[in-house]
C-alpha cells in the first residue's frame, strides 16, 4: 500500500487496515472522513473533490513519512477520494498502526491535519438549493500566494 493515494471509487477500509496490520503492532488508530448533510447553514446534498495529483501525491507522502519518524509508528497511509461524493460517503480514511496507543492516536491526528492544510485538495460542496461553491479555497484564488502557513494544529498544544 502507497503511502499516500487517491480513488475515484469507494475505499475499502477493511483491506487498508488489513495491509497495516504487523505483529509488532499493540495499536490501530484511523480516521474517516464523511460526506456530512449541512456546513455552515447550507444543506449540502454532495460534493466533488479535485486535486493536483501530482503534487498532491508527493506531499501527502512525505506527511505520512513524517508521521512514522516523528512519532515512531510501525505503518500508515491515508487515501483520499476524488470525483463525485454522496451523502454518507467516506472521503478520507487515514490508519496507522504501532508499538503503542498513544503514538498511534497523535500520528493519525497529525496526518489528516496536515492533509488538509497542506494537499492541494479541492472541495465543492453541491446544495439543495441548487447553488454550489468551492470550500476552503481563498488563498487559491489569490495570485503568487505559495500556499505556506502559519497555523496552530492541534497535535502541537
Amino acid at each position: 500500500m502507497k503511502p499516500f493515494s487517491f480513488s475515484t471509487t469507494a475505499l475499502t477500509l477493511d483491506a487498508y487496515r488489513r495491509e497495516l496490520a504487523d505483529d509488532a503492532a499493540g495499536g490501530y488508530a484511523s480516521f474517516e472522513g464523511w460526506v456530512r448533510n449541512h456546513n455552515e447553514g447550507h444543506a449540502v446534498t454532495r460534493l466533488e473533490y479535485e486535486a493536483f495529483e501530482a503534487l498532491a501525491n508527493k506531499e501527502g507522502e512525505r506527511i505520512v513519512n513524517e508521521a512514522i519518524a516523528r512519532f515512531g509508528i510501525l505503518k500508515a497511509a491515508c487515501v483520499h477520494r476524488v470525483g463525485s461524493l454522496a451523502i454518507g460517503d467516506v472521503a478520507v480514511w487515514v490508519g496507522v498502526s504501532s508499538k503503542h496507543r498513544a503514538e498511534a492516536f497523535a500520528a493519525c491526528r497529525y496526518i489528516i491535519d496536515e492533509v488538509k492544510h497542506r494537499v492541494p485538495i479541492w472541495k465543492k460542496e453541491h446544495y439543495v438549493n441548487g447553488d454550489s461553491g468551492w470550500v476552503n479555497c481563498e488563498r487559491c484564488a489569490v495570485p503568487g500566494h505559495d500556499h505556506t502557513h502559519e497555523h496552530p494544529h492541534a497535535h502541537d498544544r
